[in-house]
């Protein structure tokens, strides 16, 4: 691994899709991804109403970020995700979680918003990384 400790204190919910805590280790490059949202190279929206397909494509946006700088989801501490009220929260963990499983996984935040900042937009994932 990358040298990211990631723990799973006793006493708290036990689940294979995020850890509760992470450590970074001493002289690790801290790599601030900013959100991302479901859109090709040109600005269009991907994937329509489709919360599972827009969240497929906001991930390999953010995924395409980290490899700008040579990281990968497996460098990620924590997941940030934004999701449009009404739209479905299991397809949309489903798809991503397709993308970013881990065995040890990072932490993730969620929440619901009632828009984001791009007519459309259904999802918006943001991600801090160290290697």
């Amino acid at each position: 691994m990358n040298g990211i400790e990631r723990i799973r204190p006793a006493g708290l919910v036990h689940s294979p899709a995020f850890s509760h805590v992470a450590v970074v280790p001493p002289g690790a490059t801290t790599i601030y991804v900013g959100g991302q949202n479901a859109v090709d190279a040109d600005g269009a929206l991907v994937g329509g109403d489709d919360v599972a397909a827009q969240a497929g494509r906001a991930v390999d946006n953010a995924i395409a970020a980290l490899a700008a700088v040579d990281a990968t989801p497996a460098d990620v501490i924590q997941w940030t995700v934004l999701i449009a009220e009404g739209a479905d929260l299991r397809a949309a963990y489903g798809a991503i979680a397709a993308k970013v499983a881990a065995p040890e996984p990072p932490l993730v935040t969620a929440a619901v918003v009632a828009a984001l900042g791009v007519p459309g937009v259904l999802i918006e994932v943001s991600a801090v990384a160290a290697r």
